[in-house]
């Protein structure tokens, strides 16, 4: 299994090469060839940009479009599955570019050990997440008033090739959900690995810890 850094990287930019991964790896298989050596876990930054699921209700963006310019912002239609999210500086996105088949996952299995893999990480630091019933992602404090999303999750797949993935708040500015409804919600929160500990948290250390995480859980074969 490959890692790639890209670093901080326009979105639109980092879809057009997770594509070309994306399509290599569903090509590769289509011929009957041994994908693993091409499949590639990104991890990446990037600029303020908020993106909107296939699925996804534009009216869940509260600001107009000279709103997020003032704001160095940017509003992506995108093909993945789910409504809309945030990405910015400070937030580790991962991309896992993955034959599913070579892991006997399903599509659901998948994004099931993704999130246990995002659980796993957060309590390497003694934050307790968990899942809610009904959404994908990584939750804290489920059945309080207060639940609050730290990592959104939102995939494709193709032939159970996938692409797109998660995006765990670590040292992210978090008044820049104030101008949506992240993922449709309108009633729960969000918060930050920063916010949780009142701290900044080290962005490449979480990552290394990341790695041991994602392959425990998706790669158990």
């Amino acid at each position: 299994m490959k890692y790639a850094d890209w670093s901080l990287i326009d979105y639109e930019t980092a879809w057009k090469r997770q594509e070309e991964i994306f399509n290599r790896v569903i090509q590769v298989k289509i011929d009957g060839q041994d994908t693993s050596e091409i499949e590639t876990i990104v991890f990446c930054e990037h600029p303020h940009v908020y993106t909107l699921g296939k699925s996804g209700n534009a009216g869940n963006l509260l600001v107009n479009e000279e709103s997020l310019r003032s704001k160095q912002a940017s509003f992506v239609k995108i093909d993945r599955g789910g409504d809309i999210t945030y990405h910015g500086p400070g937030q580790i996105v991962g991309y896992p570019i993955l034959n599913l088949e070579n892991h006997q996952l399903s599509l659901k299995g998948y994004i099931y050990q993704m999130e246990e893999a995002i659980i796993a990480t957060l309590d390497h630091y003694d934050i307790k997440a968990t899942r809610l019933e009904g959404a994908t992602g990584v939750w804290l404090d489920i059945n309080s008033p207060t639940v609050r999303k730290i990592c959104a999750i939102g995939v494709r797949a193709s032939r159970f090739v996938t692409m797109h993935g998660f995006a765990l708040n670590v040292n992210t500015n978090l008044d820049y959900f104030s101008f949506i409804n992240p993922c449709g919600f309108t009633t729960k929160g969000v918060t930050s690995m920063q916010k949780e500990l009142g701290r900044t948290i080290d962005m490449e250390e979480v990552k290394e810890v990341m790695k041991g995480c994602l392959k425990g859980s998706l790669f158990r074969y």
